[in-house]
C-alpha cells in the first residue's frame, strides 16, 4: 500500500468528522474498565454499567477487588456478557494490586512491548482490548485495530481479507505513520466514529466522503475506479484454514 493512502484516509474523515476527543472517560482506571466492558457490546451499554460502578462507588482498583464477583455481574449488566466481564475485570484488578500494589503508575511504567505482553498475559485481554489500554490509559503509540477498522480498510480496497491477521493490519498503521500517541488516538476514533455513522453493515454510500475513493462503494453504483486508486495488498490474505481473528 502506498502511504499517502492512509494519509488521505485520515485527512479525508479529520475534515468531515473534525476530532473527536475519544476516550470518553474521567480517569486511565476508567479507560480500562470500559475497555474491557465495550468487548462485543454497544458503546451506550457500557455507559450504563459505568454509571452503575460510579453510582456504587465502585470504580476503583481497591473497591473492585473487594465486591464479590456476582455484585460485580449485577452492576455491569447492562454491558452485557456480564458474569463472564466480572471475572476479566475481577482478573485485572487481581494482577494490578497483587504485581502493581494497585498503582497504575507501576503497570505502565514501562515500554510498549513490554506492557502488550504484561497485558495479553491476563484472563480476558486480547490484542484490541489490550492496545485500547496501552493508546487511551497509558498514553502510549499502539495502533487499535477493531471491526470498524477492518471493513473500512475493505471496503476502500486497502486490504484484500477483513479477517486478516491482527499483527498484519496493525503493521500497516505503524509502518506508514509516525509513531505518535495523538495521531493514532485520533485516527481510531475516526475509524469507529465512520464505521458507526456511514460504514455499517448496510453502508450508507451516497453520504460517505469516501465515496470517490471506495472500491466496495463504486462496484455498489456500478462506477470505474479513479486512475490513482491504490492497488490491494495481497500480502495481507489470510493463509489457508486459518481462523478469523476474534
Amino acid at each position: 500500500m502506498e502511504e499517502n493512502a492512509l494519509w488521505r484516509l485520515y485527512h479525508t474523515l479529520l475534515a468531515y468528522y473534525g476530532p473527536q476527543h475519544w476516550w470518553p472517560a474521567e480517569t486511565p482506571f476508567e479507560v480500562i474498565i470500559g475497555a474491557i466492558l465495550t468487548q462485543s457490546t454497544a458503546w451506550r451499554n457500557v455507559e450504563r454499567a459505568i454509571q452503575n460502578l460510579k453510582r456504587a462507588g465502585a470504580l476503583s482498583p481497591a473497591e473492585l477487588a473487594a465486591r464479590p464477583e456476582p455484585e460485580l455481574a449485577a452492576l455491569i449488566r447492562p454491558a452485557g456478557y456480564f458474569n463472564a466481564k466480572a471475572r476479566k475485570i475481577k482478573a485485572f484488578v487481581h494482577h494490578l494490586m497483587t504485581a502493581h500494589g494497585g498503582r497504575l503508575e507501576s503497570l505502565f511504567d514501562q515500554d510498549v512491548s513490554s506492557l502488550r505482553r504484561e497485558l495479553l498475559g491476563l484472563y480476558g485481554i486480547g490484542p484490541e482490548t489490550a492496545d485500547c489500554i496501552i493508546l487511551y490509559a497509558a498514553g502510549q503509540p499502539s495502533f487499535v485495530i477493531d471491526a470498524y477498522t477492518r471493513r473500512i480498510l475493505e471496503r476502500l480496497g486497502l486490504i484484500d481479507d477483513a479477517r486478516a491477521d491482527y499483527t498484519a493490519l496493525q503493521a500497516l498503521f505503524t509502518s506508514h505513520l509516525p509513531r505518535e500517541t495523538a495521531l493514532y488516538q485520533e485516527y481510531h476514533a475516526l475509524l469507529v466514529r465512520h464505521g458507526k455513522e456511514l460504514c455499517q453493515r448496510i453502508p450508507r454510500c451516497g453520504d460517505c466522503p469516501l465515496a470517490a475513493t471506495c472500491a466496495f462503494g463504486r462496484v455498489r453504483h456500478a462506477l470505474p475506479p479513479p486512475a490513482d486508486h491504490p492497488r490491494r495488498t495481497p500480502s495481507l490474505r489470510p493463509r489457508r484454514r486459518q481462523s478469523p481473528v476474534r
